[in-house]
């Protein structure tokens, strides 16, 4: 779901493998925590890319036109492999039917989990009209259901086969747990379960968008991000949206909680959009993407700030786009998606950057 936010952003707005070059030497100077910045993809709207737990691959989705794609698939390279050679194929592990998003390894990384349309429709489902419609809005497709996939592409299980929207799943650092966002309760709240489907639990309860959400790297906590209409006109218009399979994702917060529900806690108080949470591997601090900062609402960076909301800190400021953070397991790199170094295109690729602290 994700995913179709930088698809707008693209809108409003070939695989090298080389050290991105920046137009502002000292754009890149200030981004003091990321060095040695490595750009994997070219062409098309390339994110969410997630790490293997031995560090080692990408999985991600594209919409890249010269793949033949239509709408998003899922992906998986070889990063040492496709660092130095990236003429190399990239393979695809999704059907290649439907749309996808929000793909994660297994903790074998013999498979990986992710939500796809196909079973419903092998056609691309429509993306909403912004300029019918008059406002930006995600789509939330009832069709997405979660499924289990090995890296020969074949489906091995299907997690959820609930009514509604089933999607945006990540894993705990242990392995053990799934979490992802549902609709099935009548609104669009956390859940959790254990890596074969069973044993779901439903985490949060308030009204709003709630999705998202990564674990701790203890595994005992979820940041995610979420929606909180509080006034009559924006429950009616919340509501109203979400009637129709929408939601209106312009107006988003980052939020704690241990891993039952518990102990819930806002994180920031920024305003505008503030999403793509992942925690730091100390467990103290969280990074995210927000344009909280910006005069044009798609002006996304990435910040870090505690745990308990003190000491925000910005992290990128190249480009008009900086999303999907997240680090590898031994605390050594950072991936996240950007339209920097695009040639003035609307293409948003995936980069791997070394982490300073």
């Amino acid at each position: 779901m994700n995913k179709l936010f930088l698809w707008a952003i693209a809108h409003l707005l070939f695989f090298s493998g080389k050290p991105v070059s920046s137009k502002k030497a000292d754009e890149v100077a200030s981004e003091r925590h990321l060095k040695n910045i490595v750009q994997l993809t070219f062409g098309g709207d390339n994110a969410e890319a997630y790490f293997s737990f031995d560090n080692k691959k990408l999985v991600f989705q594209s919409n890249n036109s010269k793949w033949g794609l239509s709408c998003d698939q899922i992906f998986i390279l070889d990063i040492k492999a496709q660092s130095q050679d990236t003429s190399l194929p990239i393979p695809m592990l999704s059907t290649g039917l439907g749309r996808t998003t929000c793909s994660y390894f297994m903790p074998d990384g013999k498979s990986i989990i992710y939500a796809s349309t196909h079973e419903s429709n092998e056609a691309c489902p429509p993306v909403p009209d912004a300029r019918k419609l008059k406002k930006y809005v995600w789509p939330i497709y009832p069709s997405f259901d979660i499924y289990q996939a090995d890296l020969a592409g074949n489906i091995i299980k299907k997690l959820t086969d609930s009514p509604g929207y089933d999607a945006e799943a990540t894993l705990s650092p242990q392995g053990d747990k799934i979490v992802f966002t549902s609709d099935r309760s009548g609104d669009l709240e956390l859940y959790t379960m254990d890596i074969d489907g069973k044993n779901v639990q439903q985490i949060t309860s308030t009204l709003g968008y709630d999705g998202g959400a990564f674990f701790s790297p203890d595994g005992k906590k979820l940041v995610f991000r979420a929606s909180r209409p509080k006034s009559k006109d924006e429950i009616e218009e919340y509501k109203s949206l979400l009637k129709q399979g929408l939601v209106a994702p312009t107006n988003m917060e980052i939020f704690v909680c241990n891993v039952d529900g518990s102990d819930l806690k806002q994180i920031t108080h920024l305003g505008k959009a503030n999403w793509c949470p992942f925690y730091h591997p100390n467990g103290k601090r969280i990074i995210f993407s927000s344009n909280h900062h910006a005069q044009s609402g798609y002006d996304f960076q990435l910040y870090a700030i505690n745990e308990d909301g003190s000491d925000l800190e910005q992290i990128t400021n190249q480009s008009a786009f900086n999303a999907f953070p997240m680090f590898s397991f031994d605390g050594k790199k950072m991936v996240f998606s950007s339209n920097r170094n695009n040639g003035g295109t609307r293409a948003t690729n995936v980069f791997l950057a070394d982490w300073v602290d």
